[in-house]
């Protein structure tokens, strides 16, 4: 029998709503009933699929079988060093190296064998040691190739601490700073690093500057008291600039400071303007600054170092494409966008036209990878599709040529030839056209069990991508689909504002509508799977069309939107107002999200099985969310069965490690073919 979670009555009331939420307890993490209570659940759902271990093992086998575990990346040069990352066989963590340059064309490595003068950087498995959770937040070389400033999480809260190692000498530096957050910066002459804070709603609102050796205290060069705004700082390409960007949802700032001056004032780009984004790299005497004013799909503009507030068009906003971000190099300028909803790159030549690049794929993301170097003659390029595993590309900008450097190994007689992948399009219920991306073994008999996947949050689109794991459904028959629902960025700026703040149910429908438009045609049943924000609309489309899905992954959801966007004291609570808006001052708001918030709305209905899966030191979304949905879906709904997975000692992520991550994975995707009567 499943654990009945015992009910305190917690009552809340806002705007004249008064509500009772018998599971508010939950959120106690230190309380020992909340311990007890959801190893009791990870007890049951661990005999409710027990039966699944040898089909999770199988699968676990495939994921490994078609893995190259000893392999390793294409080198990425960076001054007088390549670097690069290998992984070995029996190991969870990878090794970060480097090598010498000699030539220009980067050295041909051979999985399993070390290239003469090999320097490992980082090996993550001796940093792990025998923890059950590790991760690098931080991995960053000095400008001089000499320092590395490396930081490292154990827990899964995403609060790592800083460490510093000559490289020279391989000597771990007494200089030790915990609780920081992500990323961080070199001065130019690496006398100094900058790194962020959180505050007590782990929002990163402030930058400090360490100078190597000093005992003193580090001083904060910038503070953000504006709860809406969260901030971060990097080293320009051409390592002129230290560029420190304050964002909110709609409004950024940038400031930016002489590389080699690191103890001097930050000047600021252009003052904050609300609704006003916009982003900062360095080209010679100029700034590129790519921005949304009176561009709602962004537009690039340049600007004087010397008078950077007057922005000059280099690329006008056009409706059909969105800017998604600007490379600058010495002699040229790369541009990300995103049109008809497929990425591509504009190449920008100081002397020649404009062009862009061309791949033959119906489906595919690529995206500027790899490039350090500031004067470069090449373009290092990620490129991946449904079908095509992820890849490695150099483009020669003199001849315009592509040049494969490496494709991801994919063991066991994979062949791309054998899988199809489609474009397909469903309609919502105001008439929009939604984008549905697919992927299927050829002479799969239709229609067939379909994985339904989904986000819709953010401005994040999914793009078509390659799954190893994915191949263990594809080769039993499923119908892989992704839902471009609003809400995401896939089809511009105005399909994420059309499914955000008062139009987020937009997402909830859109992909409903896409169930809808596969059912019969491609899909048998169909599962549905999401996470994080992902996670809310699979709570929500439960709710909303419980009868269109034989099951449920929701994976750190996002369930318990309403109480949590109503505590300002949350992690994260206030940034998020800009998205889901305000529900404690506005009782529009309120009234909106408790229509769609998936925990307030379960009700008496038959439910499918849905699997909650979670992590106890989340920051990002509280394990007590789907502890309580699950909770009421078991009060209240019927159907099911409802189970829940927590994993104790892991964060937003999962679990940490790659073997970890696999067996994960696998159960996941057990409990999928089960629901379908796949037994092996």
């Amino acid at each position: 029998m499943p654990p009945v979670a015992k009910t305190i009555p917690a009552e809340r009331t806002h705007h004249g709503d008064t509500v009772i939420d018998d599971y508010a307890w939950l959120i106690k993490k230190d309380d020992p009933d909340t311990v007890a209570y959801l190893e009791a659940e990870n007890a049951y759902t661990n005999e409710a699929t027990a039966h699944l271990k040898p089909l999770q093992d199988s699968i676990f086998q495939e994921i490994k079988g078609r893995t190259l575990e000893t392999d390793l990346s294409v080198p990425t040069r960076k001054g007088a060093w390549w670097y690069y990352s290998r992984t070995e066989e029996g190991k969870q963590y990878g090794f970060q190296c480097r090598v010498a340059v000699e030539g220009d064309d980067p050295p041909v490595l051979t999985p399993g064998e070390s290239l003469p003068g090999e320097q490992v950087i980082l090996d993550g498995n001796e940093l792990a040691g025998d923890s059950p959770f590790f991760a690098i937040g931080t991995s960053s070389v000095s400008p001089d190739g000499t320092l590395l400033a490396y930081s490292t999480d154990f827990s899964g809260d995403e609060r790592f601490t800083l460490r510093f190692k000559n490289l020279s000498t391989g000597e771990v530096l007494g200089d030790e700073i915990p609780g920081i957050f992500y990323g961080g910066a070199w001065a130019g002459d690496g006398s100094a690093f900058f790194y962020t804070m959180v505050d007590e709603a782990w929002r990163p609102n402030r930058v400090f500057r360490h100078t190597l050796g000093s005992a003193d205290q580090d001083p904060v060069v910038f503070q953000e008291d504006d709860e809406r705004f969260w901030i971060g700082i990097g080293l320009s390409r051409s390592e002129r600039f230290l560029i420190l960007g304050a964002h909110s949802k709609i409004t950024s700032e940038v400031r930016f400071l002489d590389a080699n001056n690191p103890v001097g004032e930050f000047a600021v780009v252009r003052a904050r303007e609300t609704g006003i984004e916009y982003h900062v790299d360095h080209q010679n005497e100029r700034f590129l600054v790519l921005h949304n004013q009176n561009a709602e799909n962004f537009e690039l503009a340049s600007a004087p170092v010397d008078d950077p507030a007057v922005w000059t068009p280099v690329i006008a906003h056009r409706a059909d494409t969105r800017l998604l971000d600007v490379d600058a190099f010495a002699s040229h300028l790369v541009v990300h966008f995103r049109r008809d909803g497929l990425t591509g790159l504009r190449i920008l030549p100081d002397d020649a036209e404009a062009y862009e690049i061309e791949f033959p794929e119906p489906l595919y993301d690529v995206a500027p990878s790899g490039n350090s170097e500031f004067v470069t003659s090449r373009l290092r390029l990620g490129y991946t599709s449904m079908v095509t595993p992820p890849s490695v590309y150099d483009f020669e900008l003199a001849s315009r040529a592509l040049i494969l450097l490496k494709r991801r190994p994919v063991l066991g007689g994979y062949d791309p030839a054998d899988y199809e992948q489609f474009r397909e399009w469903a309609t919502a219920e105001d008439g929009t056209r939604v984008p549905i991306s697919i992927v299927v073994r050829k002479g799969t008999p239709r229609p067939a069990p379909t994985l339904l996947y989904g986000y819709g949050s953010y401005e994040t689109s999914i793009d078509p991508y390659f799954s190893v794991a994915r191949l263990s459904l594809l080769d039993r028959g499923f119908v892989f689909a992704v839902a471009h629902v609003r809400g995401g960025g896939e089809m511009g700026r105005h399909w994420y504002e059309d499914g955000k703040l008062d139009r987020k149910k937009n997402t909830f429908t859109d992909f409903v509508a896409v169930a809808r438009r596969l059912s019969g045609d491609w899909s048998g049943p169909i599962i549905a799977r999401g996470g994080s924000a992902g996670g809310l609309l699979m709570g929500a489309v439960a709710n909303l069309a419980p009868e269109k899905f034989a099951a449920v992954v929701a994976e750190v959801p996002f369930v318990d939107a309403l109480n949590t966007i109503l505590d300002p004291s949350l992690p994260l609570t206030v940034i998020e107002w800009d998205e889901w808006g305000d529900p404690l001052h506005n009782a529009d708001v309120y009234a909106y999200m408790k229509s769609y918030s998936p925990y307030e709305n379960v009700r008496d209905a038959a439910y499918p099985p849905i699997l909650a899966i979670t992590s106890f030191n989340d920051t990002r979304v509280f394990y007590h969310e789907p502890a309580k949905w699950v909770a009421r879906l078991r009060a209240v709904a019927r159907g099911g069965p409802f189970l829940l997975k927590t994993e104790m000692g892991a964060g937003h992520g999962g679990r940490s490690g790659r073997y970890d991550a696999w067996h994960e994975e696998a159960f996941t995707l057990s409990w999928i073919l089960d629901r379908v009567g796949v037994s092996k």
